[in-house]
């Protein structure tokens, strides 16, 4: 049995499926949103629709063509299809911008859009979803956990569905039960998307030829800040190792961390185990659970304030200082328009600094009517995020401006466009500040320089850099960055996880409040 297994995880499939049988029908779809219950705009079925920094809805072959090579689980699992010998249905793909709660009416047209397209390609063999594992949705708590509800009770309980989830998907009860198998990224940044779904696909062909998987789930008692998940550093380091040490035994281990801006009773960390026997699944998921509990003290979530930043920033010297506005983060449902940081780099009198991304499509349309070269008067941000954050009034030279098409060039999105809307680079001329910010028209995490790049500004170039992102930054910033520091300014996606006012989590353990913390609410 082991052996099986074993051969699940390293991929050696291809040899167990007959070349005289008909390959096995998969249907393959996804649907993801990181759903964050504590500010924003909830998701329509327009936001699934549009392209952002992933590409618009995609149906049928359109699924394949569109996200060949991009590092996208869907994508990874299709190219890996082929060596496990599985013909893949592609049904629909589809994202959106993380945000407030998706409508009913979104999650009810794109559940029954995938509903219909399994219907459609039956008769089938197994099923693959890319999901996320964070959705909420206005009428469901676990939208995921619906989502597979609906799906298992139109399939039946034989058919296999394997799933790929986010890192800081929240896992219930629902979604391990629903499902054979749940492949989870493992590093944050999200380097391994497309290698996530690849991992799923030889599963799912094991599946098929009959290789028994018991399942053990565990839930970490205590949360996570976002800010503090980075797995290139201690303690997830060690822990993300564990995977990779436990299938030398048999076992796939899968690990998320949890979105914690999801009001959910699963919200947080688990641990997820399969092995051919239930006692060799619970052991390993009891293992990794006492690894978690070990590791508790050591988790840094402390973040300077927005002034004891800019002073930072005022005297740092060498390689670039990066600051990251971890609280106005919109890949985790910030509005991406927060002032909090900027107000006090002015107060500092800052020169020499450079942020992004700034959503602020009034802005930027008052910079392209004007035109490269001259300076003009916004009221710039400020305008849908935390009500203690208001718009920056000061004098604005326009620098550059383009139409926001941006190819990443950074390893995380790597091939992709990102989708930003009418864009403008803006100097702000203060009394003694110089601010260098460029603006977009949609919202958009700062994760990749070519953010910076495509529209002439070189991140190299600065003694200090702002980014209105968590974590996914580093992966592109890390290397020309001579110290990295996360900053409690304003924002929807608040990271001081005592300020939030859960109203269904449970028991779960909250960090403690660090001295270097304000009330950012």
């Amino acid at each position: 049995m082991m052996d099986t297994v074993a051969g699940i995880m390293t991929g050696t499939v291809s040899e167990t499926v007959e070349s005289a049988k008909p390959r096995p029908v998969i249907a393959v779809a996804g649907f993801q949103h990181e759903t964050n219950c504590f500010g924003g705009e909830n998701a329509t079925l327009a936001d699934f629709q549009m392209a952002d920094s992933w590409p618009e809805m995609l149906f049928g072959d359109q699924v394949i063509a569109q996200t060949k090579g991009l590092n996208l689980p869907i994508a990874g699992f299709v190219a890996a299809a082929e060596t496990a010998g599985l013909q893949v249905k592609p049904i629909l793909w589809c994202a959106a911008e993380p945000s407030a709660e998706v409508t009913d009416h979104a999650f009810d047209t794109i559940a029954n859009m995938i509903l219909d397209g399994i219907k459609e390609a039956e008769p089938l063999d197994g099923i693959y979803l890319d999901l996320h594992g964070a959705m909420v949705t206005e009428r469901f708590a676990d939208g995921e956990g619906e989502l597979l509800r609906r799906i298992r009770a139109q399939v039946g309980p034989e058919i296999p569905i394997v799933i790929s989830l986010d890192l800081h998907a929240n896992i219930s009860g629902d979604m391990v039960a629903q499902t054979h198998y749940i492949g989870i990224f493992r590093t944050y940044p999200h380097l391994d998307m497309a290698a996530t779904g690849a991992r799923c696909a030889p599963v799912l062909a094991q599946l098929l030829k009959g290789a028994p998987l018991c399942k053990a789930h565990t839930a970490v008692p205590y949360l996570i800040p976002l800010h503090a998940q980075f797995t290139g550093a201690p303690p997830f380091d060690a822990i993300y190792a564990l995977p990779g040490q436990m299938e030398t035994d048999g076992i796939l281990a899968e690990i998320a961390l949890g979105f914690t801006a999801a009001d959910f009773p699963d919200t947080g960390p688990a641990c997820l185990a399969y092995a051919p026997t239930q006692q060799a699944a619970d052991a390993a998921a009891d293992h990794m659970l006492q690894c978690f509990l070990r590791a508790e003290a050591d988790i840094d979530s402390a973040m300077l304030t927005p002034e004891a930043a800019a002073k930072k920033a005022h005297e740092h010297h060498g390689a670039p200082l990066v600051l990251a506005d971890v609280q106005d983060n919109p890949g985790a449902g910030g509005s991406s328009d927060s002032t909090g940081l900027l107000r006090a780099l002015i107060n500092q009198g800052s020169t020499d600094v450079l942020m992004g991304l700034m959503n602020d499509a009034d802005a930027a349309a008052q910079a392209h009517a004007a035109g490269v070269g001259q300076v003009i008067h916004l009221a710039l941000g400020g305008k849908s995020g935390p009500a203690n954050s208001h718009p920056v009034a000061a004098e604005f030279e326009v620098l550059a401006l383009s139409d926001g098409t941006c190819r990443y060039s950074g390893e995380m999105y790597g091939g992709g466009i990102a989708t930003l809307g009418p864009t403008a680079a803006l100097r702000l001329h203060g009394a003694d500040a110089e601010i260098d910010i460029v603006v977009t028209s949609q919202r958009n995490q700062c994760l990749d320089l070519a953010h910076f790049t495509h529209i002439g500004l070189d991140p190299k170039q600065y003694r200090c850099i702002c980014v209105k992102s968590t974590v996914h930054f580093r992966a592109a910033f890390d290397p020309i960055a001579g110290e990295i520091v996360p900053v409690a300014a304003p924002g929807l996606f608040v990271c001081d996880l005592e300020q939030l006012p859960y109203r269904n989590l449970g028991a779960k353990r909250l960090p403690k409040h660090s001295d270097d913390q304000t009330d950012n609410r």
